[in-house]
């Protein structure tokens, strides 16, 4: 089975992946194949280059090709993008703008979006079940 999680509760990123997923992960496990992470909030934190669940995170996603992907809006509030919200403007019409990582902010291989860039980014290996912590 595939799963995404979706880390949308405060501490989820730093608790239940930081203490519960990511080492069973690292210990091969977890006994499903995770496919990607979304990040909401203050979760995107766990993000940060040298956060040790980060980088231990990171390193585990690069081998087992897991997608990380952190909510523009949420990374722009906490200095870890830069542009602007990807698919509205100002007065939320819809429109296409440039949002990117900061460079140096956040461990290698995050990418930053929306839901219309999670679900192309999920369509590439889609999950069987998403889950929200």
């Amino acid at each position: 089975m595939k799963v995404a999680y979706l880390f949308i509760t405060p501490r989820s990123a730093s608790y239940k992946l930081g203490q519960m997923i990511l080492p069973q992960l690292e210990g091969n496990i977890h006994s499903v194949e995770v496919v990607g992470m979304f990040f909401f909030d203050d979760n995107v934190f766990v993000l940060r280059k040298g956060d040790p669940i980060g980088e231990r995170l990171a390193k585990i996603a690069k081998e087992k090709n897991i997608l990380l992907m952190m909510c523009d809006s949420c990374a722009l509030e906490r200095g870890l993008a830069k542009g602007k919200n990807k698919w509205v403007d100002e007065k939320f019409n819809p429109c296409p703008n440039p949002c990117e990582i900061e460079p140096y902010q956040t461990v290698e291989g995050v990418k930053v979006g929306c839901f219309p860039d999670l679900y192309q980014e999920l369509a590439k290996n889609p999950p069987d079940q998403v889950i929200s912590l």
